[in-house]
């Protein structure tokens, strides 16, 4: 089965840009053919491209777009301290089997992907590695593509912790008003709070029976086989220039100036965010802010803290460039009101009891061709929330119904596995065997979750 898959995202499917492309396109023609607004021919088609064009340059979701890049390189920043590499250090000490090796890589990451999932995905990327590399060295047995699945595990998880697009942009002011455009009603909120997202009971204890149930399952999955990680390159490190800095130099090679700036940072981060984390609002804004004073904090000096960011900025490309045609897409349905109709039609299909699971499921597929949280949730944001007012079902739960199917198949969708097979040396094909077993048992916590 793991072959066929493999063969499938081999053979059938092409880039996520060119997927990216192809649903513009398709959005496009079901716009021209079905969108429910007055007009003929070519001036149906300029009105097409002016709600096109008109998405793409979104300020709100631009905004968005970068936000999300940052968690993102500043996980990896983070990721990259010297504070994160003795952590590793610390833990490789006790990875002496693939048992206890797997149990520690997947409840770090699972850990540390709820409160960001660009800081858990490159860590415990980094902690996989460096097991691999002890194994190699001390000859050591080890199912290494089992040890690089645990690390793989909390993309699993990440959109219903801190960092999850879809809860964190609902909580900040205006957004739903953004996302909505033309079709926002007014007995939508401003914001929904975190409280009844990410922090509530029923997350909290989906995510504390993965953190229980996924290590479990990894050290029943193991089985020792011979190393055979010898020919890993050395280890990871940032190539810090040794030089002799002279003048204004001095700062940004300075351990005290940067602890500084951190402080600046952290001073800031409670005056301007104290009222809203009262409220139980979190913010794409307070986390990167906070994550920013972090990296001055941890990393030795300003010129250290650079090093790092030139390392992580190359796992953003695909963001960067594929947003702005997700929010044309999302421009195309909300502006000429296809995305009502899909909504209706939804409405017409599902029940206040399925509409959760059928959000659920139609997350999970379409995050195979928008394997972007961010990126999916413009495009289908507006069609879960319009369904759920429709349906009087509650924003929240229809919120975490969305994450949660966007989370479940990025075991099966290997986009956001390319920076763990960058460090590791993995293939994808070596993951799939161990992370549809993974899909499956976190489907069914997830879909028990959403019935109960």
């Amino acid at each position: 089965m793991s072959r066929w898959i493999t063969l499938f995202f081999q053979k059938v499917l092409p880039t996520p840009f060119t997927i990216a492309i192809l649903l513009t396109l398709l959005s496009f023609l079901l716009a021209f053919l079905f969108a429910p607004f007055e007009a003929e021919g070519l001036t149906r088609v300029f009105h097409l491209l002016r709600f096109w064009e008109a998405g793409i340059w979104n300020t709100k979701l631009l905004v968005f777009a970068y936000q999300m890049m940052l968690i993102l390189v500043l996980g990896h920043v983070l990721a990259l301290s010297n504070l994160a590499q003795q952590l590793i250090n610390q833990l490789c000490r006790w990875a002496n089997s693939t048992g206890a090796a797997v149990v520690l890589v997947s409840v770090s990451t699972l850990l540390i992907t709820f409160l960001n999932w660009g800081l858990g995905l490159v860590f415990g990327s980094l902690l996989a590695r460096a097991m691999g590399e002890k194994a190699a060295r001390e000859n050591i047995p080890l199912n290494y593509p089992l040890v690089g699945a645990a690390a793989y595990v909390g993309m699993m998880v990440f959109h219903g912790g801190i960092s999850g697009s879809a809860p964190l942009k609902v909580a900040e002011s205006g957004h739903l008003k953004g996302l909505m455009g033309a079709s926002f009603s007014p007995a939508l909120p401003d914001f929904i709070p975190t409280t009844l997202t990410t922090f509530s009971t029923n997350n909290l204890v989906l995510y504390g029976l993965l953190v229980l149930l996924l290590p479990l399952v990894l050290y029943l999955m193991r089985k020792t086989t011979p190393s055979d990680v010898s020919t890993l390159p050395v280890p990871i490190k940032l190539q810090v220039e040794h030089s002799t800095p002279s003048g204004m130099e001095r700062l940004t090679y300075s351990f005290w100036f940067s602890k500084g700036i951190a402080l600046l940072f952290f001073t800031a981060v409670v005056v301007q965010y104290a009222t809203a984390l009262e409220q139980g609002s979190l913010s794409p804004n307070f986390l990167n802010f906070s994550m920013l004073g972090c990296c001055f904090l941890l990393h030795k000096n300003i010129h250290h803290f650079l090093l790092a960011v030139k390392e992580a900025v190359k796992g953003v490309g695909g963001i960067l460039i594929q947003f702005p045609l997700y929010f044309g897409i999302m421009g195309l349905l909300s502006s000429s009101g296809l995305g009502q109709q899909i909504a209706a039609a939804l409405v017409g299909f599902a029940t206040p009891a399925t509409l959760p699971i059928i959000t659920f499921f139609s997350a999970g597929i379409l995050n195979l061709f928008v394997p972007s949280g961010g990126g999916q949730w413009a495009i289908q944001g507006p069609i879960i929330i319009e369904s759920a007012q429709q349906l009087g079902v509650s924003l929240p739960k229809t919120i975490m119904a969305f994450a949660y199917g966007d989370q479940i198949t990025n075991m099966l969708q290997p986009f956001w596995a390319l920076p763990l097979l960058a460090i590791t040396k993995l293939k994808a094909k070596e993951l799939l065997p161990y992370s549809l077993i993974i899909m499956a048992v976190g489907g069914m916590v997830f879909l028990v979750g959403l019935m109960l």
